[in-house]
């Protein structure tokens, strides 16, 4: 067996949470975008960034590697699971008015294409198809590097007060 070693580091992540219910979703987004806020540790975990925030999208990127890998040698689907759910919770998020947060209630994804660790950098765009005041829909798609489509989801949020 040939060992591989990745050394993860994140920062506090109470701090983010703390400021959260003082900011509009998308001024929050923008502020860990802009490195005032820091990243959630999910994100340095699996290797995916958030890249862009719109009203009613986020854009993330990830770069999957062999630690990403399950026991048939490719990428898990829980690796394009979580980039999905994160990408359809901030772009709900970018709607978002001060004091206000979200959750998943569900998502469904329909894997296209597999992925090895030379798929990426993927490409993951969320979507809000319907913003609402209890609950929110949005869609994604994951690319990979040459711009095939791998993965598509569709999703609904709880959206509640931060209070």
């Amino acid at each position: 067996m040939t060992e591989r070693e990745r050394v993860i580091v994140w920062d506090d992540p109470a701090v983010g949470a703390a400021a959260m219910p003082s900011m509009s979703g998308l001024d929050y987004l923008h502020s860990m975008m802009g490195k005032k806020l820091p990243p959630p540790p999910m994100g340095e975990l699996l290797n995916m960034t958030l890249v862009e925030a719109a009203p009613g999208t986020a854009t993330f990127t990830c770069h999957p590697d062999e630690s990403h890998y399950n026991p048939i040698g490719a990428v898990h689907g829980g690796l394009v699971c979580t980039l999905l759910d994160s990408a359809l919770g901030c772009a709900v998020q970018t709607t978002l008015p001060q004091g206000v947060g979200y959750t998943s209630i569900e998502i469904k994804v329909n894997y296209l294409r597999s992925i090895r660790a030379g798929s990426g950098p993927l490409t993951c765009v969320g979507v809000v198809s319907k913003a609402g005041s209890r609950v929110a829909f949005a869609d994604g798609t994951v690319t990979d590097a040459s711009g095939k489509l791998v993965a598509t989801a569709t999703g609904s949020l709880l959206v509640f007060p931060l209070s």
